[in-house]
C-alpha cells in the first residue's frame, strides 16, 4: 500500500438488499446516495487515523476496485473516510467507538 490509500472489503454484496422488514429491495431501484461500511485490510505508510481490522463508513461513488486472488477489495484515500469504528477506541468510560 502506498502514501494514503486504505484497502477495505465491503460488507454488502452489490445487488439486492433486504429492509428490516424484510421487504427485498432490488439493485435497480433508485434510492438516495447512501454511505457504505467495510473493514481495513490494509493502510499505506502516511494513514494516520486507521488501522487494520477497524471498521470505516464511506461513499460508494468515490472508490477504485480492485481484485486480488479473486476477492474484491476498494481502494481510498484516508480523505475520504466519513467515519471510523474501532474496537481499540472503547476503552474509554466516554468513548463511543465511533469517531468522524
Amino acid at each position: 500500500m502506498l502514501h494514503d490509500r486504505v484497502l477495505v472489503r465491503t460488507d454488502i454484496p452489490e445487488g439486492e438488499r433486504r429492509s428490516s422488514g424484510g421487504i427485498v429491495i432490488p439493485a435497480t431501484a433508485a434510492v438516495g446516495r447512501r454511505l457504505n461500511w467495510a473493514e481495513v485490510v490494509a493502510v499505506g505508510q502516511n494513514v494516520r487515523t486507521v488501522e487494520p481490522g477497524d471498521r470505516v463508513l464511506f461513499d460508494p461513488e468515490d472508490r477504485a476496485e480492485v481484485e486480488v486472488r479473486g476477492v474484491a477489495y476498494v481502494l481510498i484515500r484516508e480523505r475520504d473516510l466519513h467515519a471510523v469504528a474501532a474496537e481499540r477506541l472503547q476503552g474509554s468510560e466516554d468513548s463511543t467507538g465511533l469517531y468522524l
